[in-house]
């Protein structure tokens, strides 16, 4: 065994110090929680989202960029909230609204080398696949936009609660070239996707999206729903295409049971790589 890492078996987390950290956070903003109970709900109305929107400064800048990027295509400039959001649509509103209040609700990490922009570079990317996976398959999409949204929360807790100690982890990761779970693992004993467990029972997300977290690296558990199994492709798909522009990064290892149960064709494959990648460039320029 390396001196590394018997020094960094000094740094194991317990559950319970996770536990008090998360406490410890911030509840997630009202508007948020809106947005994660109310994805599907088609009765909000124009003027709701609109009010919502003009609120906060930031978040209206952001509305009116997406309005008027290429992939949306309007005929004439976008200068009204009204034209935005009836130009992009409530669903797509809602998005926007929930990713930008995601981010603000974490505290900027003191964890040095841990690339913030990467790490919302990939949530976003898999949220986007994982829509467009779940719509091919003609499921509520919605479910699985957030779910890939959420799937690395836990990692977020990590470097903001336990920075310096996340900061093993990434020089463990560097430094025998294997997955940041790994890495994680064998640095603190307990990994994101336990950690984003806790956060996403604390802050009272649906088995749907608690099983997206739980299960996005392992869903061959049948009772999973299978929204872990969308998100467990699109974080690999998204790893392959390197949206997140990440120098070495790894794909991870892709679970033959959820590739056989989502049964797509090549394709159906293909139209999902190009329409992320489309996607995701619009959506990269206003957000996070």
């Amino acid at each position: 065994m390396t001196p590394f890492l018997s020094d960094s078996q000094d740094k194991h987390i317990l559950l319970d110090d996770v536990i008090r950290q998360i406490k410890d956070l911030p509840t997630l903003p009202t508007v948020a929680q809106e947005m994660l109970s109310n994805l599907d709900d088609e009765n909000t109305s124009l003027d709701m989202i609109c009010e919502k929107v003009a609120m906060d400064q930031s978040l209206a800048a952001k509305t009116l960029r997406l309005a008027n990027s290429s992939y949306f295509g309007a005929n004439s400039k976008v200068v009204t909230l009204q034209q935005a959001v009836a130009l992009l649509g409530i669903k797509n509103i809602k998005k926007l609204i929930l990713m930008t209040t995601l981010a603000n609700s974490f505290p900027t990490s003191r964890c040095r080398n841990f690339d913030s922009r990467a790490f919302w570079r990939h949530s976003i990317a898999t949220a986007i696949c994982a829509e467009l996976i779940s719509r091919t398959l003609k499921m509520k999409h919605d479910f699985a936009f957030t779910a890939g949204l959420l799937h690395d929360i836990g990692r977020l807790v990590l470097v903001t609660r336990f920075p310096k100690e996340y900061e093993q982890v990434i020089a463990h990761r560097e430094q025998q070239d294997c997955y940041l779970l790994d890495a994680e693992q064998t640095v603190l004993g307990i990994d994101h996707v336990s950690v984003g467990l806790v956060l996403a029972m604390q802050w009272e997300f649906s088995d749907a999206i608690q099983d997206a977290i739980s299960g996005h690296h392992q869903p061959d558990n049948k009772d999973l729903n299978p929204v872990a199994a969308i998100v467990h492709v699109a974080n690999s798909i998204v790893h392959a295409l390197d949206l997140s522009e990440v120098e070495h990064d790894l794909v991870p290892i892709l679970s033959q049971h959820a590739w056989d149960t989502l049964g797509l064709s090549e394709v159906d494959y293909m139209a999902i790589f190009r329409e992320t990648e489309m996607r995701f460039d619009a959506i990269n320029q206003v957000v996070p």
